[in-house]
């Protein structure tokens, strides 16, 4: 669980909030980040239901990814509870020397399976 969770969630703010169209709301008492629609892209998770885990949830692009994530990097990547599994991993924001950059390409990344063609065509990065 990370010591400073709002620093935490300003970091993954400013790297969601860079990406078109992109709007903050809370939902189920978290901040989700969503494009037109209500299409989410992204959620900021801290000690949900007591697990002890700061991290951001996001879209992947299938269950073989999901589980290839989670199985090459379980210190980093996790099943978030009450997602399913072929369309969500955590990414935790809690471990020692965690790579921002890689967290803003994931975001990124699901943003992108999140936004409907005309936008991705704009370019979403």
């Amino acid at each position: 669980m990370s010591p400073d969770p709002e620093a935490d969630l300003e970091r993954l703010r400013a790297i969601a909030m860079a990406l078109p169209l992109a709007t903050e709301k809370i939902s189920h008492g978290a901040p989700v980040f969503y494009i037109e629609k209500g299409k989410t892209f992204a959620w900021f998770s801290h000690d949900h239901h007591g697990n002890r885990i700061t991290a951001v949830i996001v879209r992947v692009g299938s269950l073989d990814e999901h589980e290839m994530r989670v199985e090459a990097n379980p210190e980093l990547y996790h099943r978030a509870a009450y997602f399913r599994a072929a369309d969500w991993v955590g990414i935790r924001l809690d471990v020692d020397d965690i790579d921002w950059d890689h967290v803003a390409d994931r975001v990124a990344t699901s943003w992108e399976l999140a936004a409907p063609r005309r936008l991705r065509e704009l370019g979403g990065r």
